[in-house]
């Protein structure tokens, strides 16, 4: 089993930013992958950005250029810095942990982001 806590969230204002951490416990060996999603109100989960074990990193469209996630690997740490945050990035924000060889998915309990206008 792996274990993942959240932490960072809140409320900013358009053009701000936050920096969310995800801290990983357990079976961190089995891990390939690590990311976050985010699901906002109405509307299917996402994906956000995922960095894999050896630092290939992958973005959605609509964050490139603004969020930069980060893995230390010595921490069982991924981070996600989110800058020039907008309204449209309001979501509950969840880290994500894929097993190898199985890709079954671990996930935190989820992070409140919300940006006012």
């Amino acid at each position: 089993q792996v274990q993942l806590v959240e932490s960072g969230g809140g409320l900013v204002q358009a053009g701000g930013s936050l920096r969310l951490s995800c801290a990983a416990s357990g079976r961190i060996f089995s891990i390939n992958a690590m990311g976050w999603y985010r699901q906002a109100p109405g509307k299917q989960r996402e994906l956000v950005a995922t960095i894999t074990n050896g630092g290939v990193r992958n973005y959605t469209d609509s964050v490139k250029g603004r969020f930069t996630i980060s893995r230390d690997n010595a921490k069982n740490t991924v981070n996600l810095q989110m800058n020039s945050l907008k309204p449209e990035d309001t979501a509950v924000y969840s880290c994500n942990a894929k097993q190898m060889f199985t890709g079954y998915d671990y996930w935190g309990q989820g992070t409140q982001v919300t940006v006012s206008s």
